[in-house]
């Protein structure tokens, strides 16, 4: 391994408390993500050392949830950060984030609302505007496929039953769970919600595609209509 190329700020650390030598040795979830995000810099600027500008852009984001929705061009208004490590950023984020939403979807049984939350929750945590999903399911209720159905803004969008099961026809989808997001928050399902529900329901019936739920998420949390007695 060759030696990084370390600011003055770093290399006047004691070596073994480096970040790229305390992953080394530690490893990766020993960091903090400071650290995590100055070994990914590699460099920082003539004023500036990689860790102390990893500090300052989560300090200026107010952590890493904010960062990851950051866009190319708000992460170059942190001083410091040029285009190259603004795409290294959002390279390493996207990353992070399939990696932690990927499952082997065949070998995936949903159960009951719990399970969609556990396969769903990342994802939808990241949205800050109304997004519809739809889990295509098997005969043995086994995940096919996760589909996007439509995006809106933070009042709401909308999701036709046509969009809905375009793709659990093609799919040759038994079953189906729409899924999706309040950006205020709170998952408590609205009375169109209730209505949209019982909408996908009657036109997946026409189908032979049941609908078995719709999930609402919130912030960290999540609301079943099946559990509510409203599929």
């Amino acid at each position: 391994m060759t030696d990084p190329i370390y600011s003055s700020a770093v290399r006047e650390m004691p070596r073994e408390e480096r970040p790229r030598e305390r992953l080394a040795r530690l490893g990766p979830e020993a960091l903090r993500d400071a650290e995590l995000l100055a070994v990914l810099f590699r460099t920082g600027t003539r004023q500036t050392g990689a860790l102390a500008l990893a500090e300052n852009l989560l300090n200026h984001f107010g952590g890493l949830r904010a960062l990851a929705r950051a866009s190319l061009e708000e992460l170059q208004q942190v001083k410091g950060l040029g285009m190259v490590k603004s795409v290294e950023i959002k390279a390493a984020l996207e990353l992070g984030k399939r990696l932690a939403a990927f499952t082997e979807l065949d070998r995936v049984k949903i159960r009951g609302a719990a399970d969609v939350a556990a396969l769903l929750m990342i994802p939808f945590k990241e949205y800050e505007t109304e997004h519809f999903k739809c889990v295509l399911l098997n005969t043995k209720h086994e995940v096919q496929r996760v589909v996007d159905v439509s995006q809106g803004s933070v009042d709401g969008t909308v999701a036709f039953p046509r969009d809905v099961f375009r793709q659990a026809v093609r799919e040759g989808a038994s079953a189906a769970i729409m899924c999706h997001n309040h950006p205020s928050g709170d998952p408590e399902p609205s009375r169109d919600d209730v209505t949209l529900t019982q909408r996908l329901k009657a036109a997946g019936d026409l189908l032979g595609i049941t609908l078995l739920d719709h999930v609402v998420f919130g912030d960290g949390r999540y609301v079943s209509l099946k559990e509510r007695n409203l599929v």
